[in-house]
């Protein structure tokens, strides 16, 4: 015969296996957690491993593989974020933070046509964000597959600097100023100076 204090003790021995496994065993939405903790710790090495635990348990969160492109961007590792930015759009084509930062990722590999199909869907849809139109002026300046688009680069970049100064944001619009001024001079046109 039993003892009962034998099945108590076997109770909260299971008790604790129990607690000890659901602990560490997170879930999607868990990993996803731990990566913005991460993230804001700008451990973004170890981000990267959380967010790829949490779209592995859950591959239809745009948000998850938004802040996966992110932290891949912070780490400079430019395709494994587009990678992730565009799975985000396929997920969610209207997420216009996923479109930008596209965008700029493909800025910031030369990959221009690519960058200026991701920017004009922005410009056209959010006609007052600045950072998209001063990184798709970026992208028309540095675009030589065809003609320059010498108009759109000034449009864009004057739009840009306008919408930086009136969002008080001063070094945003003197770096995008000084991009207008020399495109500008490249392409015959009166400068700010």
């Amino acid at each position: 015969m039993r003892s009962p204090m034998g099945g108590i003790l076997i109770f909260i021995l299971l008790t604790l296996l129990g607690t000890s496994q659901s602990a560490t065993a997170l879930d999607a939405q868990g990993w996803f957690e731990k990566g913005n903790r991460l993230s804001g710790q700008g451990r973004f090495e170890e981000a990267v491993e959380a967010y790829q635990k949490s779209t592995a348990l859950n591959d239809l969160s745009p948000v998850a593989h938004y802040n996966l492109g992110v932290a891949y961007k912070n780490l400079k590792e430019y395709e494994k974020a587009v990678t992730a930015f565009k799975k985000t759009v396929a997920l969610e084509p209207t997420n216009m933070d996923a479109r930008i930062s596209l965008g700029n990722v493909y800025n910031r590999l030369n990959r221009w046509e690519d960058a200026i199909a991701q920017l004009n869907i922005v410009v056209h849809r959010e006609k007052n964000n600045a950072e998209a139109h001063g990184n798709l002026g970026w992208a028309y300046y540095n675009y030589k597959k065809g003609p320059p688009f010498k108009r759109l680069v000034i449009i864009n970049l004057k739009k840009a600097v306008s919408l930086f100064q009136a969002q008080n944001m001063p070094e945003a619009a003197r770096a995008t100023q000084k991009v207008l001024d020399e495109a500008k001079a490249k392409f015959g046109y009166e400068t700010t100076g």
